[in-house]
């Protein structure tokens, strides 16, 4: 439920309101607005039926959240989530770009992709240092090997990073190397990593699951939501229906109504959606001016040569030609690029 405050309610209010649910073995979640704060209840709602908070002093009026997600919930936060990593703010009004390999092979080829997607305008560089593959001969990453590397690309550039974390073990090394970490498709239902993630204050980007509906993919982001991590961002990359002409079917329409479902931020991941170098750039387009928030898109100088999903990989010229069509795109519905 949601307890709305009257406009200017005091701290001690809060606090008072705040200790109550937790005595009831509630948890309690504080959201300041910008007219005025509300406080989510997560729980057993039984508990309150004969305890109502209606009479506490603040109080205005209590209300039930009717989805099955309570936190990523729009019933519980009006305004759009924010999530701020360094200088880069996604969610806001300038649709962010995150780009690099899809896996990190080595230190001098990364750095060169990263000053690369720089230049052309991306403020957050892509890299897997660990990688799920379907086949377990497969090249898996590098591991912590990797996450230097990147490390090293970030200090020369200034770039924040955005790795996959796989396994609840590793995640003292996400802490010490990246900036985002990124809750891939296969994981988005491993409900031991995302309130793994969720216990610490980074940022998280959890992909869509491979056929999950809208419904589980935000109930997946409520398990991140409420072991404490608001630090939220969603991310279509294409769900798998009948379809083979592409990789996986890119679902656009899941842009519009996240954003009517959720405060959250949602970006859009062109290259695995569509898995063909040459559909990336029409996608990615649709996207943005279907609402997204962001992108992240695969970039590679020699994709013949790459580890991995190299017939998806845009070349450093085409992913400058993009990001020119991308700001003019932005700027017809009032975003910036």
């Amino acid at each position: 439920m949601i307890i709305v405050l009257k406009p200017g309610a005091s701290d001690a209010e809060v606090e008072q309101i705040t200790r109550k649910i937790k005595e009831m073995n509630l948890a309690p979640f504080v959201t300041k607005g910008e007219e005025r704060t509300i406080i989510g209840v997560i729980g057993d709602e039984r508990l309150l039926q004969n305890k109502p908070l209606t009479g506490f002093p603040g109080v205005e009026k209590v209300l039930p959240i009717l989805a099955p997600y309570k936190l990523v919930s729009r019933e519980f936060k009006k305004e759009n989530t924010v999530v701020e990593v360094g200088d880069v703010r996604i969610g806001g009004n300038k649709v962010i770009m995150m780009a690099g390999p899809c896996s990190v092979e080595n230190q001098v080829l990364l750095t060169s992709i990263a000053h690369e997607v720089k230049e052309s305008g991306a403020t957050i560089l892509r890299g897997g240092a660990f990688k799920p593959r379907t086949s377990p001969y497969a090249f898996q990453g590098l591991g912590e090997e990797g996450l230097e590397y990147l490390a090293e690309a970030k200090a020369a550039t200034g770039l924040p990073i955005v790795t996959e974390l796989m396994d609840p073990r590793d995640m003292p090394l996400m802490l010490k190397y990246t900036d985002i970490i990124q809750i891939g498709a296969r994981n988005m239902q491993n409900f031991r990593l995302l309130s793994e993630v969720g216990s610490y204050d980074k940022p998280v980007m959890l992909k869509r699951g491979l056929s999950a509906t809208i419904k589980e993919f935000l109930l997946s982001a409520e398990y991140i939501l409420s072991a404490g991590n608001h630090r939220v961002i969603l991310c279509e990359r294409g769900i798998r229906t009948f379809e083979t002409a592409t990789r996986n079917t890119l679902d656009l329409s899941a842009i519009p109504v996240i954003k009517q479902l959720s405060h959250l931020p949602i970006i859009v991941d062109p290259s695995h959606a569509v898995g063909k170098t040459d559909l990336v750039a029409p996608m990615a387009m649709a996207a943005v001016a279907a609402g997204a928030d962001g992108l992240m898109i695969e970039v590679h100088s020699k994709p013949e040569e790459a580890y991995c999903d190299a017939e998806q990989a845009m070349l450093p010229k085409d992913f400058k030609t993009l990001m020119v069509q991308l700001k003019q795109i932005a700027a017809v519905i009032g975003r910036e690029m």
